[in-house]
């Protein structure tokens, strides 16, 4: 069972970094059992990370509404790594390294930049997340 009031508590401190994902992979973490994500490049990293959607809208369908009105420019929620693998038996697995995925759930935009590979956000946007896992724990239980 996930501490969701030390996970904010970390949040709220700066522990846990983020990391920039284009839409509509975010939506598919939270929504469609996606568990892996797919980059070019390895991670010894495990545990919580913050789930950033970027502006981009190169992976998105424009003639698809619902594609298009998906959160972009911001944090969207929360996943755990658990593993940095090279073969994974997941039908989202295309990747030269995919990062193996539990317990994603999603939040409400929260817009903030996003950098390349990890990285720390600002104090402010950690105390905004930090209320947001808050509020989502107390809906959920």
């Amino acid at each position: 069972m996930i501490d969701f009031h030390m996970l904010a508590d970390r949040v709220a401190a700066g522990e846990i970094k983020s990391l920039s994902i284009k839409q509509p992979y975010p939506h598919h973490i939270f929504h469609d059992g996606k568990d892996v994500e797919n980059r070019d490049w390895p991670t010894k990293g495990r545990g919580w990370f913050i789930v950033h959607a970027g502006v981009s809208k190169s992976e998105i369908d424009k003639d698809d509404d619902h594609q298009m009105a998906m959160p972009r420019g911001g944090v969207v929620g929360m996943a755990r790594i658990v593993d940095c693998v090279r073969e994974m038996d997941s039908q989202w697995f295309f990747g030269k390294f995919g990062f193996v995925l539990r317990d994603a759930f999603p939040l409400p935009l929260i817009p903030c930049r996003g950098q390349l590979s990890f990285f720390k956000l600002e104090p402010d946007i950690n105390r905004k997340v930090a209320g947001a896992i808050r509020e989502y724990a107390r809906e959920a239980a």
